[in-house]
C-alpha cells in the first residue's frame, strides 16, 4: 500500500495541464496551491492511488475549500477516441480522381455541397476572429465555472472562423486552450527518474552534472549494483555487496544506486501500526471524563514496565548501527556530504542520531571524507577519543552535558568503524559522478576494490575520461611490462597498487582491464515522409560520457604453461 497510494508526509509530483511538474510534500491538514489551477486540501489525495487525474471543482456554497473529482479514463481520452475523419467511401469504377499537385491542399465537398474537410490555405488570425474580450475572459477565469470547461466552450463558440479550421488546426486550438484553462492535475509518485527529469527541466541541471535517466541507468548497470543480501552478525562471513560511491550530484546518484539495492524506501513492516499504540491513540481521543478516570490506573500499571524496557534496550555508545552487507560508502570532500536530494525520499542526512522508525539508509549508507580515507592520522575526529567518565560522574551532570557526552562517543565510534572498514577494502564496485580529476579518484579507490570489481565513472565531458583511458592503453601497458620505471622495481605488489605515479605513468596501467568510453542519449524523433528529424524542442546540454573498466589483480612471479600430450600411434 505504501508504494501504491499517497502516504502522509510523502513527496509527490503533480503533472499540470501545461505539461509542467510541481514537486511538493503532502503534509496532512494543509492546502496545496497550484496557482491559476486552484487550490485544494491535501487530505483529499492522502491514501488515494497514484496516477489518478483530478479536477479542481468550484467551491460549494458555505464551504471554504474546493473539492476534487476523479476524471474517468473515458473522459480523458475522449478526443483521442473520437472519429474526426469523414466516412471513407470506395470510388466507383470510372470516376475521375482529382489529385492535388505537389504542395497543394484541396477542400473536400460532398454531393450536397457540404464541406467535409477544408484546406488550411487560408491564414486565420485567432486574435482577430475571437469575439470574447480579454475582460470577459478574465471574468470567466475568476468565476472558475465548471473547472475551466465552460470558458473553453465559450472560446470555441465565440470564434467566428471555427468552421474554417481543419481538423488538425481545430484539435490544436482546443488543446492549447485546454492546457491554459482546464483545472486538472495528475498525481505521480516521485521516484528517481521523475526526480531527475524535474531537476533537468525545471531546476538547475548543472547541480546534478546534467545526468539524465539513461546515464544513471548505465552507471548502475556497469557498476553491477544490485541487492547484496541480508546482513549477518558473523564477523568472519563474506561481506559482499559493498559499493564505493563518489557523488557530486547532491545525492541523485546515491538515490539511484540505493533504489537498485532496495534500501531507498522504508520497508512496509516499519510503517505498520502497533496495536498497543493504536489503543493508546484511541484512548487519547476519548472524552475528557473517561480519560481522567482511566489515566491513573494505566500510568501505575505501565510505567514500571516501560522503565525496565528502557533500561534493557539501552545499548553501548560504541555499538555502531551499520550492517556489513548491501551497503554504500560515500566518499566526499567536505566536512559533511551533500545529500540534499535524499530528503525527497524522507531521509535526513544531517540527523546523526535518528529516532525510530529507522530509514534503511541509516544503517546501509556510510560516509567518509578524503582526508579520513587517505590520511586518517591527520583527522581529529578519528584520532581524538572522547574522555572516559565513571557512571557516578555522569549521574552528577546536567542533562545537556550528559547528552553531549554520549553523542560525542557515538560519533567517534561511527567514524572509527567507517574508516577502518573502508580502508580494509574488498568492495564490489565503484560508481563515480564527480567534477574531480578521475585519475586521482581511480588512484585512491582502485586498491580498495576486490578482484574483478567493475568501475563506472560518469563525466559531462569526454576529455577527462580520455585522459584516464590513455593511462590504461595497450601501448602504455606494454611499456610498463617491458621497461618498468626504476622507482617501482623494489616495490611489493601492494605498494605498486598504491603507487602515486609519475609523469610517464600517472597510474599503474595493469590495475584495470577492458577500458571503454561510451555515451547514450534517448531522443524523440518526428517520423514523416521527407521530414524525419529529432524534435526541435528537446533539451540541449551535455550528452554525458561513461568510463567503464574492471579491476585486475596483477600477477606475481613468472608464468609457465605446461601440457601433457599422448603420442598417437601412426598407422603403418
Amino acid at each position: 500500500m505504501d508504494k501504491e497510494t499517497v502516504q502522509p508526509n510523502s513527496w509527490v509530483a503533480l503533472r499540470l495541464p501545461n505539461e509542467t511538474y510541481r514537486v511538493l510534500q503532502v503534509v496532512p491538514n494543509t492546502t496545496i496551491s497550484l496557482g491559476k489551477y486552484g487550490s485544494f486540501p491535501t487530505n483529499l489525495i492522502i491514501n488515494r492511488p497514484y496516477h489518478f487525474t483530478y479536477e479542481v471543482q468550484d467551491k460549494r456554497e458555505g464551504e471554504t475549500f474546493a473539492r476534487l473529482r476523479v476524471v474517468p479514463a473515458k473522459e480523458l481520452n475522449a478526443d483521442d477516441l473520437a472519429d474526426t475523419s469523414a466516412e471513407a467511401t470506395e470510388p466507383a469504377e470510372g470516376d475521375d480522381v482529382v489529385a492535388a499537385a505537389d504542395g497543394e491542399e484541396l477542400t473536400l465537398v460532398d454531393e450536397s455541397g457540404k464541406v467535409l474537410i477544408r484546406s488550411n490555405r487560408e491564414i486565420i488570425d485567432d486574435s482577430a476572429r475571437q469575439t470574447l474580450k480579454p475582460e470577459e475572459i478574465e471574468e470567466l477565469k475568476r468565476k472558475g465555472a465548471s473547472a475551466g470547461k465552460e470558458l473553453i466552450a465559450k472560446l470555441l463558440l465565440s470564434h467566428t472562423a471555427i468552421d474554417q479550421k481543419t481538423a488538425y488546426s481545430l484539435a490544436k486550438y482546443k488543446l492549447l486552450k485546454t492546457k491554459k484553462y482546464i483545472r486538472r492535475f495528475t498525481v505521480l509518485p516521485l521516484d528517481v527518474p521523475m526526480l531527475a527529469q524535474w531537476l533537468l527541466e525545471d531546476r538547475d541541471a548543472s547541480k546534478i552534472l546534467e545526468m539524465r535517466q539513461e546515464m544513471m541507468a548505465l552507471v548502475g548497470c556497469w557498476a553491477d549494483v544490485h541487492y547484496g543480501g541480508a546482513a549477518t552478525e558473523d564477523a568472519g562471513a563474506s561481506q559482499g555487496g559493498r559499493w564505493l560511491v563518489v557523488d557530486d550530484t547532491g545525492g541523485l546518484l546515491v538515490a539511484s544506486l540505493a533504489e537498485r539495492m532496495d534500501i531507498l524506501h522504508p520497508k512496509l513492516e516499519e510503517n505498520t501500526e502497533d496495536p498497543a499504540a493504536t489503543e493508546v491513540t484511541e484512548n487519547n481521543n476519548a472524552p475528557t471524563d473517561e480519560m481522567d478516570q482511566d489515566q491513573p490506573q494505566t500510568t501505575e500499571a505501565t510505567d514500571p514496565e516501560q522503565k525496565q524496557d528502557k533500561k534493557r534496550s539501552k545499548r553501548s555508545d560504541f555499538n555502531v548501527p551499520y550492517v556489513n552487507r548491501n551497503t554504500l560508502t560515500l566518499i566526499h570532500g567536505q566536512t559533511q556530504p551533500n545529500l540534499a536530494l535524499l530528503r525527497y525520499f524522507n531521509y535526513d542526512a544531517a540527523n546523526a542520531n535518528p529516532s525510530p522508525p529507522y530509514h534503511p539508509l541509516d544503517t546501509n549508507l556510510m560516509d567518509i571524507s578524503w582526508l579520513q580515507l587517505l590520511s586518517p592520522d591527520e583527522d581529529d575526529a578519528y584520532n581524538n577519543k572522547p574522555p572516559e567518565a565513571t557512571p557516578e560522574e555522569i549521574a552528577t551532570w546536567k542533562t545537556n552535558r550528559r547528552g553531549n557526552y554520549h553523542r560525542k562517543r557515538r560519533r567517534w565510534a561511527r567514524i572509527r568503524h567507517v574508516v577502518d572498514t573502508t580502508r580494509a577494502g574488498g568492495f564490489s564496485g565503484l560508481a563515480v559522478a564527480s567534477t574531480m580529476d578521475p585519475i586521482s579518484i581511480v588512484r585512491s579507490t582502485v586498491p580498495l576494490l576486490a578482484g574483478g570489481a567493475p568501475i563506472a565513472i560518469y563525466s559531462p565531458t569526454i576529455e577527462p575520461l580520455t585522459q584516464l583511458a590513455d593511462c590504461f592503453s595497450v601501448a602504455r601497458r606494454a611499456a610498463w611490462v617491458s621497461s618498468p620505471p626504476p622507482e617501482v622495481e623494489s616495490k611489493t605488489a601492494e605498494e605498486l597498487e598504491r603507487w602515486e605515479g609519475s609523469e610517464e605513468f600517472p597510474i599503474n596501467p595493469t590495475l584495470l582491464l577492458g577500458v571503454t568510453i561510451q555515451t547514450s542519449r534517448a531522443r524523440r524523433w518526428q517520423v514523416l515522409p521527407g521530414r524525419t528529424h529529432p524534435f526541435m524542442m528537446g533539451r540541449g546540454g551535455a550528452d554525458g560520457f561513461l568510463f567503464t573498466a574492471w579491476r585486475a589483480v596483477p600477477v606475481e612471479g613468472k608464468i609457465e604453461a605446461r601440457g601433457r600430450f599422448k603420442r598417437r600411434k601412426l598407422d603403418t
